[in-house]
């Protein structure tokens, strides 16, 4: 049996190199896009779990679908409210809660 000898990289390393020491504004940037990205694919997939179309979902809150679209690709992040919005339209809710 063969096995590969893989390295283990620290991956903060890599996104030093490619987006900045972190606190710069270019890292800033980019983890706020991955961000809205990342929020958005949580939003798509509930969606979809949902059983709900772009559109019907955009209906629900008072939105087009082009709105939901630029959610779930990450071009937009919603506010706080909207996300709210979203959320209780697809029948879920948040629970915040504080480690002790």
């Amino acid at each position: 049996m063969q096995t590969n000898n893989h390295e283990i990289v620290n991956y903060d390393v890599v996104l030093d190199a490619k987006f900045g020491k972190e606190g710069t504004d270019e890292r800033m940037e980019a983890e706020e896009k991955a961000f809205a990205f990342y929020t958005g694919k949580v939003i798509e997939d509930a969606r979809k779990k949902a059983h709900l179309t772009q559109a019907e979902l955009g209906r629900r809150i008072g939105a087009d679908r082009a709105y939901i679209s630029r959610i779930e690709s990450g071009k937009i992040e919603p506010k706080v409210s909207t996300f709210y919005r979203i959320i209780n339209a697809m029948g879920m809710s948040i629970q915040l809660s504080m480690p002790i």
